[in-house]
């Protein structure tokens, strides 16, 4: 729960780990889950940091090495692959993929849309518009 003009929130899907990315990224170096807990404030309990911590190894946006008997963990992505693994999962959850694309695209703002047609006629290295 986050705190706001004196109420109680409910954080929203992921942004926990994007709290957490967020530290990672402003820290010098590798840093221990107790700086991150102090860094966003200490009202979340370790075993929570830890279990984020985790689950974003796990979507591989975080790396780790073993410090003692407990661990350093660097960032190895930014908040917005982070928010771009979240959609794909999404959409790998839906069986009409082709719906939800079209869907989505038709909802977003002109200048979002421009955005994305830019982005999908940039030629990206290692993908189908590449030479050999």
């Amino acid at each position: 729960m986050v705190r706001e003009g004196g109420r109680a929130r409910r954080r929203g899907q992921g942004e926990l780990e994007g709290q957490v990315l967020g530290a990672l990224r402003e820290a010098d170096g590798p840093v221990t889950a107790a700086w991150v807990q102090q860094r966003l404030g200490g009202d979340l309990a370790y075993t929570t940091v830890v279990t984020i911590l985790t689950r974003l190894l796990a979507k591989d946006v975080v790396s780790r090495e073993r410090h003692g008997r407990s661990f350093l963990w660097t960032p190895t992505a930014d908040v917005a692959r982070l928010a771009a693994l979240r959609m794909r999962r999404l959409l790998d959850g839906e069986r009409d993929r082709e719906a939800v694309l079209a869907s989505f695209v038709t909802a977003l703002p002109p200048g979002d849309e421009e955005l994305l047609r830019a982005l999908l006629d940039a030629p990206h290295p290692g993908g189908a518009d590449t030479e050999d």
